[in-house]
């Protein structure tokens, strides 16, 4: 179905331009019956004139129009003859066909051929038009008593003489009518191509004139300009994306199509050299521009034939060589140009729509349509060309041109769309895959957070059992010990069992969730010991401030803050003899402070650096990530210093 639609819109498309075109025909003027396009009413007088004798003339023809004055003065053989015997009728149009690489050559003369016709008098405004003329250039003039008159020089046009119809208002006659000569110099035995002469009401033929213009000179220049700025927009996404060729195949074909119609554009060189290399070009370039085109086409196909583009390619390489005006210069090579060409197109084509209808791919079905119609109109154009047939017909190009390209830009945005669906498929299953991994990483993230929180649960009871066995364990194993051998008294017993409580409180309590609370934590140790320090009969200053929190701070570390601490108040309660105790917190930047000082005896700390206590306690302190500090002077009391990193190194 979808290729049924495309194909569809491309018939739909093509009938509508031809039926524009066809009523855009009807509603045109026919010619009118006074016009001299029927044999009776044309005769033709020709004369062979060399190089300078018709410089001479319209060099004549260029003065008269710039001087003024009631006679062209020049020599009487090069005015039209004006002898009945030397006029002959003649039925337009009128052509010389080109025999194929025929010979131009100066040494051959000019022929300038006088087609006379009579213009009865009338009371409306009158004009003449010609559709088409393939001549050097073209004049009219009119006799008036006093001599010839030109009433056209379009020698400044001679570049576009080819495809601008002719078209004159006529001045009033009086009773007997005009007679109007139009003169039109050829190269003596080469191609020449006059359409009828159209003689009429001008608003009716001036109608004429302006639709054939439009089709001769506005249609081409108008796809030109739109390939122009096409090619451009194609050599940008060319740049963008170099391995797509074919954006650079259509920028190349624009380029060759501009050069095709340079005539539309630039005038034509004045030397003879300057004008053989312009027109090799112009006529050259069509070659490349149907090569281009079919490349274009067979990047669509699934199937590369290397070896038909190979010699397709190699064919208008070898014909723009050969037809180069270097060795064969006085051969007219144009016939040869557009016969290969059309070979190339025929055979280009014809495999491109064999691949069309092998791979069923509509766009490549719509772009051999496109160049079918190009060649059958480039058939067209070559039969106009040579002037085998048709010699009225303007050249169709440039419409098989639009085809083409509409059919190419078609192809284009299909190739677009695909991509952009494609690209919006492969996005939707990459999602798709995406949300799959998404949660098998959800569950698995899952497990390993119950593994992790399996394995915490594990370590934590593991080092409760630890911290038990090795200090409440151990302190009630001792105490068992010592009450079976009698060795300790009732007293002591319930220290120990005192000692035992706290240190369970003290376990308890770094269980307990502090937010990395250092002085939560120590507020919770001073309500575990308030009493005990009450009963042994100290004071507790209590000088603590707000400290940051501690990212580290986990319940091992916590529970070594703890056991640090105790350690520190009962020396203060055993052997101190002190009355009061002060704990201070401070913070200094990158670490905090903890102090315990006493007012006791103190102690001379060269007595006791190799105790096993004093190295337990450095070691804790090591294991927080700092450092320990004990300052003591006997009778001065002593002070133990705690200070913990706020950010300790390796902190996860």
């Amino acid at each position: 179905m979808p290729e049924l639609r495309a194909l569809l819109r491309a018939w739909l498309l093509a009938a509508l331009l031809a039926g524009g075109l066809a009523a855009e025909a009807q509603r045109l003027p026919q010619p009118s019956p006074r016009g001299g396009d029927d044999s009776a009413h044309t005769e033709l007088a020709t004369s062979q004139w060399t190089r300078a004798q018709l410089g001479a003339w319209w060099g004549a023809l260029r003065r008269h129009a710039v001087t003024g004055g009631n006679r062209l003065e020049v020599p009487p053989e090069l005015l039209p003859p004006s002898a009945d015997a030397a006029w002959q009728p003649r039925q337009l149009p009128d052509v010389q066909a080109r025999p194929g690489a025929s010979m131009v050559s100066d040494a051959r003369g000019y022929e300038m051929r006088w087609y006379r016709l009579h213009v009865p008098s009338g009371g409306e405004a009158m004009a003449l038009y010609m559709p088409r003329l393939a001549t050097l250039s073209a004049a009219v003039l009119v006799r008036t008593p006093q001599g010839w008159l030109p009433l056209l020089d379009n020698q400044h046009v001679q570049r576009e003489q080819w495809a601008q119809p002719l078209w004159l208002p006529l001045p009033g006659s009086d009773a007997q009518g005009l007679d109007l000569v139009v003169a039109l110099p050829v190269p003596a035995g080469s191609y020449h191509a006059v359409s009828r002469i159209f003689v009429g009401p001008r608003d009716m033929l001036e109608k004429r004139w302006e639709w054939r213009l439009r089709m001769q000179t506005g249609l081409p220049l108008a796809v030109s300009l739109t390939l122009a700025v096409l090619g451009l927009f194609a050599v940008t996404l060319w740049l963008r994306r170099p391995d797509e060729a074919i954006y650079a195949l259509f920028a190349l074909g624009a380029a060759a199509w501009l050069v095709r119609n340079l005539h539309y554009y630039v005038s034509l060189p004045a030397g003879r050299v300057a004008q053989d290399w312009f027109w090799w070009a112009t006529h050259a370039s069509l070659g490349w521009v149907m090569l281009t085109a079919l490349l274009f086409a067979l990047r669509f196909a699934k199937r590369r034939a290397r070896r038909l583009e190979r010699g397709l390619t190699a064919c208008v390489a070898l014909v723009s060589l050969v037809t180069m005006p270097l060795w064969l210069r006085q051969l007219d090579m144009v016939v040869l140009q557009y016969v290969v060409t059309a070979g190339v197109a025929a055979v280009g084509t014809a495999w491109l729509a064999w691949l069309a209808w092998r791979e069923r791919h509509v766009e490549m079905r719509l772009m051999a349509m496109a160049l079918l119609l190009s060649v059958l109109v480039g058939a067209h154009d070559l039969v106009v060309l040579a002037g085998w047939a048709w010699p009225e017909h303007f050249f169709w190009m440039p419409f098989a041109t639009l085809a083409v390209m509409l059919s190419f830009l078609h192809a284009v945005q299909c190739r677009y769309v695909v991509a952009v669906e494609q690209v919006k498929a492969e996005n939707s299953q990459l999602q798709e895959d995406l949300d799959e991994q998404i949660s098998v990483l959800q569950v698995q993230n899952a497990q390993l957070r119950e593994v992790e929180r399996q394995q915490a649960l594990l370590l934590e009871r593991q080092r409760i059992m630890a911290d038990m066995h090795d200090g409440l364990g151990s302190s009630l194993l001792s105490a068992l010990v010592a009450v079976e051998q009698g060795n300790m008294s009732q007293e002591k017993v319930v220290e120990v069992l005192r000692e035992c409580v706290d240190d369970l409180r003290l376990v308890i309590d770094s269980i307990e969730p502090v937010g990395h609370d250092l002085v939560s934590l120590l507020a919770t140790m001073r309500y575990r010991l308030g009493k005990r320090l009450q009963v042994g009969g100290l004071k507790l200053d209590w000088d603590v401030q707000d400290l940051p929190p501690l990212p580290w701070l986990e319940p091992p570390d916590a529970l070594h803050v703890l056991r640090l601490m105790q350690e520190a108040l009962n020396n203060v309660l055993k052997h101190a003899c002190a009355s009061r105790v002060r704990m201070v917190t401070r913070h200094h930047g990158s670490y905090v402070e903890i102090r315990v000082e006493d007012d006791g005896a103190g102690f001379d700390l060269q007595n006791i650096q190799h105790g096993r206590g004093l190295k337990s306690q450095i070691k804790r302190a090591q294991r927080l990530g700092g450092k320990l500090r004990i300052d003591s002077q006997p009778g001065m009391g002593t002070r133990l210093s705690l200070r913990l990193p706020v950010e300790r190194k390796g902190q996860g």
